[in-house]
């Protein structure tokens, strides 16, 4: 069997850790490379060893070296490419968000089915070992019912001149809130119904940081704090009757500690080296499987999520 070959949309620096998860994956091949500057791709591309340097996304897209289109643009135009991927015949795995809308999202899966093409938002936090051991444990009722959790991070985002304009879907919500959403949809088979927050701003038009309280259909309250400007625990806690569980680096997380009453903590380890390796392994079953969407990652997941974090972003913009 033939592997399947990914072409990658933009050099960020998301990118060479996708590069080497791809490393240790049978099946795939990344072959190619694009940026909207030629010299910039090609230098990517000799450091991370792809075959093929493309000076425009465009040309990528319509390159017969590709199967797959891997998209790592800035959040404003993952839809845009995404959308000519899929009308070039190219299945698309797309960094998250999806999307900057809801109705974005029901697009371009319909386009997808309707080309009997593979489309994925990749959230790498809904396929790790520990994530899917908790939820075993969580469906089996060891925790009991858990009614509430709660999950804190921060990052720099200087690095990325985007992220401080609202234009190109900048802002840590857009950039880091699916990452607690899509976890506890995952966790608990379960959407949010109402939301509310508050954000602060710097000298830009996005917030640096926030605090958003999410109400779930099955009862559940969470709370997300994301900040560009203060440093954070990097942490989610989910409480339940029996016991909690906490969960560093929740994104990304490789180990989990579970607590008990009246017992020593429990520690879960999952080392990897790179996180991403699960979504991709998953996402690439689904394309040999003829599945045009993913069982777990679904469209549900990905529109419910931006309903989501689009109502914030109005209830913070209301001019926009």
């Amino acid at each position: 069997m033939n592997p399947l070959r990914i072409g990658i949309l933009s050099t960020a620096s998301i990118v060479p850790r996708f590069v080497n998860a791809a490393g240790t994956v049978e099946g795939c091949v990344v072959t190619a490379i694009a940026s909207r500057n030629l010299e910039k791709a090609a230098e990517k591309a000799r450091l991370w060893r792809i075959p093929q340097a493309f000076g425009s996304y465009e040309e990528l897209i319509a390159s017969d070296l590709v199967d797959i289109v891997y998209i790592a643009t800035i959040n404003s135009e993952h839809a845009r490419y995404a959308r000519l991927a899929l009308e070039q015949g190219k299945h698309v795995f797309c960094e998250k968000p999806f999307a900057l809308k809801p109705a974005e999202v029901r697009d371009l899966f319909m386009l997808a089915r309707a080309k009997g093409l593979f489309v994925m938002e990749m959230q790498k936090c809904v396929f790790l070992p520990v994530v899917q051991e908790l939820k075993r444990r969580i469906q089996a009722g060891e925790f009991g019912r858990i009614t509430m959790a709660d999950f804190s991070s921060s990052f720099d985002a200087g690095y990325n001149s985007w992220m401080f304009d609202a234009s190109k879907g900048g802002g840590p919500l857009f950039s880091n809130a699916s990452y607690s959403l899509q976890l506890m949809q995952y966790l608990f088979d379960s959407f949010v119904t109402e939301q509310t927050g508050l954000c602060t701003r710097a000298d830009s038009p996005v917030e640096n940081q926030f605090a958003a309280v999410m109400r779930m259909d099955n009862g559940l309250i969470f709370t997300n704090k994301t900040s560009t400007a203060a440093d954070t625990v990097h942490v989610g806690y989910l409480y339940g009757e029996k016991g909690y569980i906490e969960l560093p680096d929740y994104w990304k997380a490789r180990r989990a500690v579970l607590h008990f009453k009246g017992q020593d903590p429990v520690v879960l380890d999952y080392p990897c080296d790179f996180e991403l390796r699960y979504e991709l392994e998953h996402a690439l079953s689904c394309i040999r499987a003829g599945l045009t969407e993913s069982p777990a990652m679904t469209e549900e997941m990905s529109v419910r999520t931006m309903e989501t974090l689009d109502a914030l972003h109005r209830m913070w913009n209301p001019a926009m």
